[in-house]
Parts: C-alpha cells; structure tokens; sequence
C-alpha cells in the first residue's frame, strides 16, 4: 500500500499518469505536452493543427492594415519626435545632437512662458464654465417636455461644426465697431462695450465665450448620465421627505461623478489642444499677436515659421508630461470624490 501510494504521489509531482490501485499505469493521458501546469511551470504546447494555423494568418491578414498604419502614424512618428527632441533640425540640414539644449532653452524663452500662461488662463475660465453650463442644459434637457427631442437636436448641433468655420463667424459677431454683439450692448446702455479680439485683455474670454457655442455635446454626455441613474434612488430619497435640492445634492450629482470625471479629462485635453480657433483668430482685430499665443501654436510657429523642428518636438513633449501630470493627479484623487451604484472594489 505504501509502494502505490508512492507512485501515486511521484506521478502527481511530475505531470504523469497516476498508477491504479493495484499499481499498474494510469489510462493514456495527453501527458505534460498538453499544457497541463506543474511544479515545474507549464509544459510546451502541442503544435497547432493546420486549421489553426490558417485562422492565425488570416487573422494577422486582416489585422495588417491596421497594424501598418500604427506603425507608420503613430510609433515611427513618436520615436521620431523625441530623437528630434535633443537635435537642432531646421529640415534642410542634417539634424545636429545638443542633448538636452532644447529643454534648457525654453528656461529663457519668453514665448513658451506666455504661451503657458495663456493656455492656463484659458483651462482655468473655460474647463470649469463649460462643466457647470453642460450640467445646467443637461438638467433642462431631462425634463419631460414636449418637443425636447428637437430642442437636444439643435442644442448639439453646433459642436459637430467645423472650427474654423465658427472661428470666423464669431470673428464677425464679435467685432469692436459693427459686430452684432457690441451693437447689442450699445442698444442696452452699455456705451464702451468691450473691444473683444481687439483687447488684449479681453482675447482670451472671447475664446471661452465662442467656447460656449459647442457646449451642447458636453451637455448631451450629462443626459446620458442622467438618464442611467436608477429610479428607485429618486424614490428612496423621497420617501425619506427629500426636496428638489436634496435629491440633486445626495442623488443626482453623486451619482453623476464618474460622467463628470470623463468630461473633466476630455476637457482638460480638449484645452491642452487649442489651435485651430487661435490660428484663425490670432491678431485678428489688431490683437497683439502674443495675447492668443496658444501652446500648440507657439510650437507650429517654432516649427513651421521659424523653422526650429528640434526644439517644437521638445515643446511637444513637454506639453505630453505637463498634460500626464494633471491627468494623473485627477485618477489619483478620483476616489474622494467619484462615486459609483456599485463598486466591487469596496464591497
């Protein structure tokens, strides 16, 4: 009894088959080539049949032009940047190595400074005004009116325009002299309305303002976050005699945190990535041209006007890790303040 308790445990520890009780072998059995794990760590796998094979390529086949294309405007294109990030290129020489002399040169480079300044004035006035005024629309938008389908329909419109082509019709409503605004505001009493693009001071509100044009595709993003929390916590709440306030205080925006985490990241990258707006309306109206000088405008200038691709791919990555930061702040401290239905993590 002993001795087949001993095969027994001698086939256990090497994958083999186990003895029977009067010690003879075990039934076949695929062995360890059949990707049974032991303590050894698992066995090779057994080659693949012919049908398998063909799947496999095929799959790759088909998988070819997306894989190409990721390598070809997404990697090449990333290694690229951060080699030219440490090179002095101005595209018609040879790119020279300086090391590390780009990152030290915007220490002293008065227009990656401001271009941060402005890029931070507009983050600060816009990320949290088009957050409250989505809200605000997306709580009108809930309602159960008739009609409302329409009135979503024309409010998210204009966030699918193309923004250029806004760009120059606020350029138009927000002229100094004849723009329909400033007219508007001369009508009701207001004698020296501001000069909007014209003022310095005023450039990059005006921005925030035209801003506001597209809020609908925020607001439409709270809707849908609106709509997916449960009833029977309205109910819950009030049969415990909550009002209209309480039941938006401990229900509602609880409940609506983790949409208010996703539009707060897209709108902080949305912010990061300001150019086409700033492209169209920079030094429009006899603007000083460094009141609306964007990051990601202040980098197409190094590269394409001053001819400085070394030093716009190291503003690049700059604007990468400034971006990561913050993004990585907000996911560190998501957890005070994001709540969820249910969460297996706290359970």
């Amino acid at each position: 009894m002993r001795l087949v308790l001993q095969r027994r445990m001698t086939a256990r520890f090497r994958g083999w088959p186990a003895p029977d009780r009067g010690g003879r072998p075990g039934p076949a059995s695929p062995g360890p080539g059949a990707g049974k794990r032991t303590v050894f760590g698992r066995a090779p796998r057994l080659p693949l049949s012919r049908t398998r094979r063909r799947e496999q390529r095929a799959a790759y086949l088909f998988l070819s032009p997306w894989l190409l294309g990721l390598l070809a405007f997404w990697i090449v294109p990333i290694v690229a940047s951060l080699l030219l990030s440490f090179t002095d290129w101005t595209l018609i020489f040879k790119p020279h190595w300086v090391g590390l002399g780009n990152y030290r040169a915007m220490a002293s480079d008065h227009d990656f400074w401001n271009s941060i300044r402005v890029t931070v004035k507009y983050i600060l006035l816009s990320v949290p005004l088009y957050m409250v005024v989505g809200l605000l629309l997306s709580l009108l938008l809930n309602l159960k009116l008739r009609g409302m389908n329409v009135f979503r329909t024309f409010l998210f419109i204009p966030s699918v325009l193309s923004g250029v082509a806004v760009a120059i019709l606020w350029v138009s409503l927000l002229n100094p002299d004849v723009g329909p605004v400033n007219q508007a505001l001369r009508a009701i009493g207001i004698a020296h309305p501001p000069r909007w693009l014209a003022d310095p001071a005023w450039a990059v509100p005006s921005v925030v303002l035209m801003g506001l044009w597209g809020v609908g595709g925020g607001a439409i993003i709270y809707l849908a976050g609106l709509q997916n929390i449960g009833a029977q916590l309205y109910e819950a709440a009030s049969l415990d005699g909550a009002g209209p306030w309480q039941r938006f205080r401990f229900v509602t925006f609880p409940m609506l945190t983790p949409t208010l985490l996703f539009v707060l990241l897209t709108s902080l990258i949305g912010a990061f990535q300001v150019f086409d707006t700033a492209y169209v309306l920079a030094g429009s109206q006899g603007a000083d041209g460094t009141s609306l000088n964007f990051y990601l405008l202040n980098m197409w200038t190094e590269a394409f006007t001053n001819q400085r691709f070394g030093y716009a791919s190291a503003l690049a990555w700059v604007m990468i890790i400034l971006a990561a930061v913050v993004i990585l702040a907000i996911f560190r401290t998501a957890s005070r303040w994001v709540y969820y239905e249910y969460d297996p993590e706290k359970e």
